[in-house]
Order: structure tokens, then sequence, then C-alpha cells
């Protein structure tokens, strides 16, 4: 690779970074709002949302990064065709191939990436996501601690705080005690916080009383207490049998499923797509590079419009990713469709470096001509008055 293709290849990496980070950031942020509860109702804070959240990140940019890889290549090929480099570049005797392959070598290292990620990435940060989303909804002391609410567990036992301070500390603390069937203990504190360690959890109260009334007698039994730790442990979210999906299978485990796996043994279909749509992931880079390049790449004149051919080269990705989508939902019940998937995307590659050697613009049929001749003119129109 040239000085001229280093250029190419390094703009064009450029582009696709910033496009990537951008489009993931928005992705992440209309995904993390569905999770704020963590905040909201869990009581968790900032960072554990972002942290669990963040866990998203590796499926948003396996998703994101073949669609953002067009937007840079279309992006750098407009630059090229509006500063004539193109033109100038293909009358010095540069080959279409030539001028490709540094945008080739952008989408080789995109499917790398994309590869790698789809291989391990995605499902372990899925399966990070799922483990600690499930032992943060678990712990039943992340809801006890809710200023102003009453807290009912298992019917027998209510909780009641009348704030929480930042560091943690639970003021005005009330807990009814019914669990025993010859005791009923209701406990006051003026303030405690919640305790965990090698033992257990535990609730500290402090400057408190308890009453405790035993069934046959009238009155109650009172005493006070300067420090008490009240077990929570029971209550707590322990280890727990996570069943990971699909989704967050392994390539391995997707291709060699355990025979005594029952996930496997009612979702057989499922796994059988899930792999495919893997298999399929690097190609889009690909596919996609090849046919903005076909659109985009040939040389054009200034007082060429280049719209058509934009607008060409989305309807082709969009059609191309509508067919991957579609043939991954349905080969779960037919797998014979799974081909479509892969037809499409060679077809589309080579289709595209058909179109490369020729070293000619797409040209559009006469009547799609006329039609964006005369849309072109009545919008002139329109904004003219």
């Amino acid at each position: 690779m040239g000085s001229i293709g280093r250029y190419m290849f390094r703009t064009a990496m450029v582009a696709f970074l910033i496009t990537l980070v951008s489009l993931t950031v928005v992705m992440w942020f209309t995904q993390a709002i569905r999770e704020f509860d963590l905040i909201t109702n869990q009581r968790q804070t900032v960072f554990v949302f972002i942290g669990i959240t963040g866990l998203l990140i590796p499926l948003l940019v396996m998703m994101i990064a073949p669609i953002s890889l067009v937007l840079a290549v279309a992006h750098v090929l407009n630059k090229l065709s509006s500063d004539s480099e193109i033109i100038v570049m293909n009358a010095a005797g540069v080959s279409p191939w030539r001028l490709a392959s540094p945008f080739i070598a952008a989408a080789l290292v995109v499917s790398l990436l994309v590869s790698v990620i789809a291989v391990y990435v995605s499902p372990l940060s899925l399966r990070e996501l799922r483990d600690w989303a499930t032992q943060v909804r678990a712990d039943i002391l992340t809801n006890i601690v809710q200023p102003g609410r009453f807290a009912t567990m298992g019917g027998n036992l209510t909780f009641h705080i009348a704030d929480r301070r930042p560091n943690g500390l639970l003021l005005g603390i009330f807990l009814d005690d019914r669990r025993d069937p010859n005791e009923h203990a209701t406990y006051l504190a003026e303030q405690g916080e919640i305790v965990k360690n090698d033992s257990g959890s535990f609730l500290v109260l402090e400057k408190g009383s308890v009453q405790r009334l035993e069934v046959g007698q009238r009155d109650p039994r009172i005493v006070t207490f300067d420090r008490y730790a009240f077990d929570l442990s029971k209550f707590t979210g322990g280890q727990q049998a996570v069943i990971y999906n699909v989704r967050e299978k392994y390539f391995w485990e997707l291709i060699w499923p355990q025979g005594e796996d029952a996930l496997y043994l009612a979702q057989s279909g499922e796994y059988r797509s899930e792999l495919h749509d893997r298999l399929a992931t690097p190609l889009y880079p690909l596919a996609f590079v090849i046919l903005a390049y076909a659109f985009l790449g040939p040389p054009q004149t200034t007082r060429q419009s280049r719209t058509l051919a934009l607008l060409g080269l989305i309807g082709a990705v969009a059609l191309l990713r509508l067919i991957g989508f579609l043939s991954v939902i349905v080969a779960v019940h037919a797998p014979a469709v799974i081909a479509v998937q892969y037809v499409a995307l060679l077809g589309s590659i080579a289709a595209g470096s058909w179109q490369i050697s020729r070293g000619r613009a797409i040209e559009p049929g006469a009547a799609v001509s006329r039609i964006a001749t005369a849309v072109s003119e009545r919008f002139a129109r329109a904004t003219a008055s």
C-alpha cells in the first residue's frame, strides 16, 4: 500500500472510529434508559448503573460496526470525488482495484474486530451483565432501604425506614417480625446500617428497643439496646443457578452443544440460527465496502450528481441487512432458509467486484433518471418560492 493508499486507509479508519463511537453512544443511551430502575427502584449507585449497562457495548459495537464502516467509506469516497482526486488518480492510470484496496483493508480490520466480539467478547459481557443484574435484583437488601416504604418479605417480616444518608446510614428504623408463631417481635431504632461479611448479612441497629409478645401473654417484654445485629442472610440473594440464553452462549458452545443442555434440547433451532448469524457477521463489512466502492468509487465529474448512486447504496445495504435478519429469524423453523443469507452476501460481493473491475459508474435506468429529474426540479421550485 503506497502513500496514497495509506492516506485513504487512515482517513477511512478515523471516520469509522468517529462514526462508531457516536452511534454506539446514542444506542447505548437508549438501551441504558431501560435499566434506569437500578437507580430509582434498586437504589444502586451511578457507577453500578454505568458498569452494568456498559456491558452492552460489545454487542452494540458488533451490530453497528458494519454500518459505521460503510458510512465512513461513503464519506471518504464522496470527499475524494468532490476534490477530483479520484479523477486525477484514474487519469494517472491507477487501477480500480488499487484504489479500492485501502477500503478493503479497512473492511478486513473491521471484520476481524466483529469476529472477536462475536466469538468471545459479546457472550462474555452479556454473561457478566446477566450475573450482575441478577445479583443486584435478587438481593432483597437493595429493596428494604427505600425511605418511606413498607417492604414485606414472605408476608411476615416488614421493614420501614424514615431516611437514608448518602454514606448508607439508615435513620428511623421500624422492623416487625412475625416469623415465629409463638412470638411477635417489633424493633425500633434511631439508626442502623447494613453490614455484609463472611458470616452473612446483618442489619446492625443502634440506640433502640425490641418489644416481644409471646403467645398467651398479655403484656410484652421491652428490652432497650445500644447495638443489635438482626440477621438478614436468608433474605439476601445468594448463589443462584443462571441459565444463559442463546445469545449469551460462546461460539464453541453453539458448534458443540452439550447433549444434556436443556436449553439446546428445547431451542435447537435458535442455536442453529445464532451460530450462522455469527458466522456471517464478518462478511458484512466486506460486502458493504465493496458495494460502497461499486456505487461511489468510479470517477465522475463534479457536474454529475452522486445522489442516485448514494440512494442506490443505501437501498442495497438496507436490503442486504434485511435479508440477513429475516433469514436468521425464519431459519429457526426452516433450516434451509439460512442459505439465503450466504447467497445474498456472496452474491453482493461478486456483483460488486464485477462492477469494480469494469471501472465505470452504475448508470440508473432512463425511467429512474426521469423521476429523479422531476423530483429535483419540483424541489428546486418549492425552495425558490
